[in-house]
């Protein structure tokens, strides 16, 4: 009688826990995603995994990474060797492999992280610096609008030993910085006087692919002047999550130990590895494409006479309506309402591996609509002459 009464217990325990995730159409939702995906401008990281993606991670070694798993530490190792570095850490997300590089580098505060006033360690991880290490904050504006340099760097370093302030103790750098490229030589120079004084050289090299491609140059060649480099597999490579953190075998061993106290200590990770040495050897070679099309979506727009306020170096570039009389908000709004919608989110237009060619010109033709509206409506702004409409209604 009790064994019944346990496994009737049982059976409905069982019954409260069970959990589907899937929809009825859910094969039918997830084309209909992907469709969205190939017309979204927003970002690299709405990516998704492909078919040939999923069944050669699916086929990853199955260890535990807290302890060791194979596959992970086979990319970790590629990674490391590919930059110049001693040793790779596998992370979950960009920000984790940032904050821990910092607080890895930093020792006892009082200290200051030196940063670009755009960087995304400054003004997108939450304020991590702060929270995770203790240390102040120096964001510099670049002179040149472009990238820092070391004049912009130099008289805002802090040093000495008057108890009143928090000394430098790194300088992080950013490329691509919304989508542009700091020139080597600069980076280099950076590196050189840092060095001097004794201060660390970090990079969120996040889209530091971008980069390879852009200026030729070799992943080793970019990292070399920095001691510590993250860089993600999921924005433009495509993989479905994951950095690497490179830098010297004491520094990686440390910052294992700080990924476990963050929270980032996983387990079965190999499918997850698995998905960015594909990545890796699949998708790299699609970025040039990616640079195509944002070169062409620049050209367009600069044809129909709206303003670019940063060129398409890389992946991205962002632009300006107003020079055609239309807000950010119309754009939003009517792109959203075509048969087959784009979707946007402010200034920045970003290509990724999956972004459809149609989507450029369907946006393209969106603008040149938009414009000859406001004319039609009366507007006659500088550039309301320029670049009469080839769409369709």
């Amino acid at each position: 009688m009790m064994s019944s009464l346990a496994e009737t217990r049982l059976a409905q325990l069982a019954e409260d826990v069970r959990c589907d995730v899937h929809s009825r159409t859910q094969d039918a939702d997830n084309d209909a995603r992907r469709a969205e995906i190939s017309r979204t401008f927003i970002s690299d990281t709405v990516t998704v995994p492909t078919k040939e993606m999923n069944e050669y991670a699916i086929r990853a070694t199955l260890g535990d990474d807290v302890f060791f798993e194979p596959s992970t530490a086979a990319l970790e190792s590629h990674v490391a060797k590919l930059t110049g570095k001693e040793a790779g850490l596998f992370m979950p997300t960009g920000t984790m492999s940032n904050q821990v590089a910092l607080r890895t580098h930093l020792q006892q505060p009082p200290y200051s992280v030196l940063c670009d006033a755009r960087a995304h360690v400054y003004r997108m991880e939450g304020g991590g610096i702060a929270f995770h290490s203790g240390a102040n904050v120096i964001p510099v504006f670049p002179e040149n609008g472009h990238h820092l340099m070391w004049e912009d760097i130099e008289p805002r370093i802090v040093s000495g030993a008057d108890v009143h302030i928090a000394p430098t103790r790194i300088i992080s750098l950013e490329s691509t910085l919304n989508g542009t490229v700091i020139p080597q030589e600069d980076v280099i120079a950076i590196s050189r006087h840092a060095r001097e004084k004794g201060i660390i050289m970090h990079l969120d090299g996040a889209r530091l692919w971008h980069v390879a491609v852009a200026t030729g140059l070799s992943m080793k060649e970019l990292c070399e002047p920095f001691e510590s480099v993250s860089l993600c597999f999921s924005k433009g490579l495509g993989a479905p999550i994951g950095s690497c953190l490179v830098g010297s075998k004491e520094f990686i061993a440390k910052a294992r130990r700080f990924r476990k106290v963050f929270g980032g200590g996983m387990r079965q990770t190999g499918y997850l590895a698995a998905s960015a040495a594909y990545a890796l050897t699949h998708h790299f070679s699609l970025l040039p494409r990616v640079h195509a099309l944002a070169k062409r979506m620049q050209e367009g727009l600069e044809e129909i006479g709206v303003g670019i306020l940063s060129p398409a170096e890389t992946c991205m570039l962002f632009y300006d309506p107003s020079t055609i009389g239309v807000e950010y908000r119309e754009v939003v709004e009517r792109a959203a309402q075509l048969p087959k919608p784009i979707y946007l989110n402010g200034s920045r237009l970003l290509m990724h591996i999956q972004t459809a060619g149609e989507a450029v010109d369907d946006f393209l033709c969106l603008m040149r609509r938009l414009k000859e509206e406001k004319v039609q409506a009366g507007w006659r702004g500088q550039q309301a002459d320029r670049c009469t409409s080839d769409c369709g209604a």
